[in-house]
């Protein structure tokens, strides 16, 4: 499935319009891809043009911290912090992304059905290729590695902002890293 920007940018705008999110793309420019998420966190410019979302693009806090919401924190410091997933579990996550609590019960607010908004999330992905690997801070192990379990209640997590949870799913291409990202501060 091919993507074009306008679809794109539509379905990012749909399913995330109502969190707190930092959705964007940076180049991919390091063997280490931590260190393009962390030049993405200090918002490196969309390598293709594409519009993502950025409620904290305004904040005044941005002035002393150019990375906020995110704390700035070392690469050694977030690498583990994320883990992988596979490709069914990051179109999950794109989903429960879509508001506060990281679960899939937000798509209740939506006017589409589930596989409406299914579709809108392989969209998101599909900029991506094939070959992208997916990584989260999110832990709802499934029963299989590298898959995560959202019919689980308890789910734990690793922040990597200021805000007292945050939870998102990183992309990685050759070329490219994308980032969906959710804030809350209960």
């Amino acid at each position: 499935m091919s993507v074009d920007q306008t679809s794109w940018e539509a379905a990012v705008r749909h399913l995330f319009e109502d969190a707190y999110p930092y959705d964007a793309t940076g180049p991919r420019r390091h063997e280490d891809w931590v260190l393009d998420v962390l030049a993405l966190m200090a918002r490196v410019p969309d390598p293709r043009g594409w519009t993502g979302l950025d409620d904290a693009a305004r904040a005044p806090e941005r002035e002393e911290s150019p990375a906020f919401p995110f704390a700035g924190h070392p690469p050694e410091y977030v690498a583990p912090r994320l883990w992988e997933i596979d490709r069914g579990s990051a179109e999950n996550l794109l989903l429960a992304l879509t508001d506060d609590g990281c679960t899939l019960s937000s798509l209740k607010r939506f006017t589409e059905s589930e596989e409406e908004l299914r579709v809108m999330a392989r969209t998101v992905l599909a900029r991506y290729g094939d070959s992208a690997t997916f990584h989260t801070n999110v832990s709802k192990p499934g029963p299989v590695p590298g898959t995560l379990d959202f019919t689980e209640r308890s789910w734990a997590y690793s922040p990597l902002s200021v805000y007292s949870e945050d939870y998102g799913l990183i992309v990685v291409t050759d070329t490219e890293v994308g980032m969906f990202w959710n804030f809350a501060d209960y």
